[in-house]
């Protein structure tokens, strides 16, 4: 007998248990798959490495002129999560396809522009960034080959989130991994020019990009329209039928998401910057710290992923109590999944540092030291960040992102930026000052969501 069925009683421990269970294999491969995403991007840094420091310099650029797009965009179509499990829960098939269709107009509806942001990366950057005119240049071609693949990336993230809703986010996996290796093999050959391709450099990388993209989006596709299973949907019959309540809907409960996943990268990204007036070596540590960070992320990342299914399919079929409990099941797992990160950042984090900086020379004996005070704050604010993340993906399941939304926003820019600066400049903490602001920013968003959670899960059993 489980510890569970013994201390909660058979029936009411059996229910807890598979709740779990169900949690933590629908929160495996979609953790797995955002790693594997994660690594597409790694594998450019690589072979942008190649070219030289310059050229990593304005690819990594690029990628960021790309990321406040992406992030806003992949967060608004978050909300299909949510749409898609309350109509499985429902058993509302038409809905499902709905709300697919309203997906992929949304997707086409910010495509252009997107583009436009995209075409004109080079004078964004020089006279709206302030960023040096050469990198800016190399950065802009790039921009013009990575962009034609916008659309297919958001298409892929919205088919992500519909096999995930039925339980089925292997095959996302899978098509990530064969991605990896077409990715690396189409930047050697663009890159460099093999087999006869002229040499293209960053705007091959571009391309590539926009190649894997299509090529990644298209496989998934062609095994949802395929599929036993999924192909009664129809997705794609009659695409161009309005549904104008449907698409309002998607970006009602969409956009809150975007700008709150915006608040959180920017609060990062903020960070950064914070760090950067503090010296080179700082500067250096915090790249590493963030990168572990970034990883151990990924965890929680798939377990709010798993709450906001576990959460809408509940509310689908009105089970109000089996919400609550799928939530505060996901919470909980949330928290302890990153506990061993937590300790492993703290107690190792020097060592670690030093799989990416190397301690013979002066400058990087020095940024180890800053990794490894930046890493043992970080495994301080581990619970805090796992525990709001996983909190936020369950509020998702009941479509409930204004509240939240304003929760993070000033949780984020008001306690994590304000905190940091304070704590690194007038109490002169420095680095470690900027990372406790964050722990602080962190933690205080958690605290706030789970009374949101509290509120909102009781309104509903209610």
């Amino acid at each position: 007998m489980s510890f569970v069925t013994t201390v909660r009683g058979g029936g009411a421990g059996r229910v807890l248990g598979d709740e779990v269970r169900a949690t933590v294999a629908l929160s495996i491969p979609i953790a797995l798959t955002q790693i594997a995403q994660m690594s597409l991007n790694t594998t450019d840094v690589v072979m942008t490495g190649l070219l030289g420091a310059d050229a990593l310099a304005a690819g990594q650029l690029g990628h960021s002129l790309f990321f406040p797009m992406y992030i806003t965009v992949i967060g608004i179509l978050f909300a299909t999560s949510a749409m898609f499990a309350q109509e499985l829960g429902a058993r509302n098939y038409k809905g499902v396809r709905r709300s697919a269709r309203q997906g992929f107009w949304l997707i086409v509806s910010v495509t252009v522009p997107a583009w436009l942001y995209f075409w004109y990366a080079e004078p964004i950057l020089v006279h709206v960034l302030g960023q040096d005119p050469l990198l800016a240049a190399q950065s802009a071609e790039y921009a013009h080959g990575a962009m034609w693949g916008f659309p297919f990336m958001a298409g892929f993230s919205l088919l992500r989130n519909f096999i995930a809703a039925h339980s089925r986010p292997r095959l996302a996996l899978w098509i990530l991994l064969g991605g990896i290796g077409v990715n690396a093999f189409a930047d050697w050959v663009l890159m460099f020019g093999k087999f006869g391709f002229p040499r293209m450099e960053l705007f091959g990388l571009g391309l590539a990009t926009t190649i894997v993209q299509a090529a990644m989006f298209f496989g998934l596709l062609a095994l949802v329209l395929t599929d036993r299973r999924w192909r009664r949907y129809h997705l794609l019959v009659r695409f161009w039928r309005s549904d104008w309540p449907r698409y309002r809907e998607l970006w009602a409960v969409g956009l809150p998401i975007g700008f709150t996943k915006l608040a959180e990268s920017g609060l990062f990204a903020a960070s950064g910057f914070l760090i950067g007036l503090i010296g080179v070596d700082a500067l250096a540590g915090h790249a590493v710290a963030i990168q572990y960070t970034a990883l151990a992320f990924m965890v929680p990342f798939g377990i709010a992923q798993a709450a906001t299914v576990r959460v809408g399919l509940a509310i689908g079929r009105r089970d109000h109590e089996g919400a609550r409990r799928a939530g505060r099941v996901a919470m909980v797992v949330g928290v302890l999944v990153v506990v061993p990160f937590a300790l492993v950042f703290v107690l190792a984090g020097r060592p670690l540092a030093g799989l990416f900086l190397s301690a013979d020379d002066a400058h990087g004996a020095v940024a180890i030291g800053y990794a490894a005070s930046f890493m043992a704050m970080a495994g301080l604010f581990q619970l805090a960040d796992g525990g709001q993340a996983v909190t936020a993906g369950a509020l998702r399941g009941f479509k409930d992102t204004r509240v939240p939304m304003m929760i993070a926003i000033v949780g984020y820019w008001v306690f994590g930026i304000g905190g940091a600066v304070v704590l690194a400049f007038p109490l002169g903490l420095g680095g470690v000052g900027v990372w406790g602001g964050l722990a602080l920013g962190l933690a205080v968003v958690w605290a706030a969501l789970a009374w949101r959670f509290r509120i909102v899960s009781r309104r509903m059993a209610g």
